[in-house]
């Protein structure tokens, strides 16, 4: 028991790796900056290897790794320039390694899953991976690979080899959990749920008072007499924003009483295009990339939030902000989508646009009180399930496990069996 208490009470050096544009305002350098807050919080030091793209964020110790003149901007999902980004986050992580003896490696992504392989074997730190979704996947889903490719095979294969090599493996939703189950037969020992939060102290709705709203939304030029739909994330097909514009000129022939707030990058010029198409230009606002600490009063003033996410693979933590805001939320049925809103999410009857702006049409004609009591619930569900500072101490608890040589601490084999 001593021993136990010990250990409940260790600091760790954790070096996280993060091959990615840290920090940037969309899904998983959020995980990666709301996990390592959560741990800073529990007295534990964290260090973060990144790419050289990406902003500061105070107090937080970010070491980047050397890039190139000719490419300083925030890149998207699957690129080519990760191969040298990779390499060169590789040399910095070396460097490192060399000079301060992590106690644990904790790797994003399935390239950071792989530096920390290697990096574990120098150390011997043991690697734990942050599973947020398939490598392949991703790359299908950004139309960096097709399924036709000669490199889908090899990738795959590449995929479940490094699935296996952590001593355990966080998932952002159990969904995730159950792909590495059944797609690439990794262990049920090695896998713990631990999904994507909110902060529900920040993500709060009544952050503004009703005059802040009001200013808000004339500075944004949104017509306060509009019920405002919201939507944050990447503005991409497979996030759903081409059929979302679709489905709101649908609305518009129908009906005057909406507005669109769209908070995202890239390709904000060519969806504004798009709009004018489709004759909807009136009825969207694009903010452009929104900083994630500006987010909340932007989110304060919707009425409805919308998260039309295609993937069947990856995460979509913003629905847990939206469900935070208390915001009735609609979402297409992805397995991820239907784990976070279960009973409480509007979805579409298919994955079309005229599906969305039927179920879209539904929120709208919903009374405020029952806007209101929808919103609560899900507000609700996320302080009872989903909130960060429960992320921090699931996270410890697997860390002392495998520094232990547990295969799966007794904490989540009881979550697990609940569930």
């Amino acid at each position: 028991m001593a021993q136990q208490n010990a250990a409940a009470n260790k600091s760790y050096n954790i070096l996280m790796l993060a091959p990615t544009m840290f920090f940037a305002d969309y899904g998983n350098p959020v995980r990666i900056l709301e996990e390592a807050v959560a741990l800073q919080q529990r007295g534990h030091r964290v260090t973060i290897l990144a790419y050289p793209n990406g902003r500061d964020i105070a107090n937080l110790d970010v070491r980047r790794c050397w890039g190139v003149p000719f490419n300083y901007r925030i890149e998207v999902g699957s690129s080519r320039h990760k191969v040298y980004l990779d390499v060169m986050l590789a040399l910095k992580s070396l460097g490192y390694v060399l000079k301060n003896k992590p106690d644990i490696i904790h790797a994003h992504m399935h390239e950071g899953a792989l530096l920390g392989w290697f990096l574990s074997k120098l150390t011997g730190a043991p690697l734990l991976f942050d599973f947020q979704g398939s490598l392949t996947g991703e790359m299908l889903d950004h139309h960096f690979l097709k399924k036709d490719s000669r490199f889908f095979k090899p990738l795959s294969w590449l995929e479940k080899r490094i699935d296996h090599l952590p001593k355990a493996i966080l998932t952002s939703s159990r969904n995730a959990a159950k792909l590495l189950t059944a797609d690439y037969q990794v262990p049920t020992g090695k896998i713990h749920p631990t999904p994507d939060c909110a902060n529900p102290a920040r993500f709060d709705p009544a952050a503004l008072s009703n005059a802040e709203k009001i200013a808000l939304k004339q500075s944004l030029g949104i017509p306060q007499d509009k019920q405002l739909l919201v939507f944050v994330g990447l503005l991409t097909e497979y996030q759903g924003v081409g059929l979302m514009l679709k489905a709101l000129s649908i609305l518009k022939s129908q009906r005057n009483d909406f507005h669109l707030l769209l908070m995202g990058f890239p390709s904000v010029a060519y969806y504004q295009e798009t709009a004018r198409q489709l004759n909807i230009a009136d009825r969207v606002t694009f903010t452009g990339k929104m900083p994630y600490e500006h987010l909340v009063p932007h989110l304060a003033i919707g009425d409805i939030a919308i998260a039309p996410k295609l993937s069947a693979t990856e995460g979509n933590g913003k629905i847990l902000n939206y469900m935070s805001m208390a915001l009735p939320t609609l979402a297409f049925d992805t397995p991820v989508s239907k784990e976070y809103l279960g009973s409480l999410g509007l979805f579409p009857k298919s994955r079309s646009a005229e599906s969305l702006a039927e179920r879209i049409a539904h929120a709208l004609d919903m009374s405020p009180a029952e806007k209101a009591e929808l919103g609560q619930a899900l507000r609700q569900q996320v302080i009872a399930h989903y909130t960060w500072g429960k992320v921090g101490s699931q996270i410890e608890t697997v860390y002392q496990a495998v520094l232990a040589g547990h295969p799966q601490p007794a904490l989540m084999v009881k979550r697990a069996t609940a569930n």
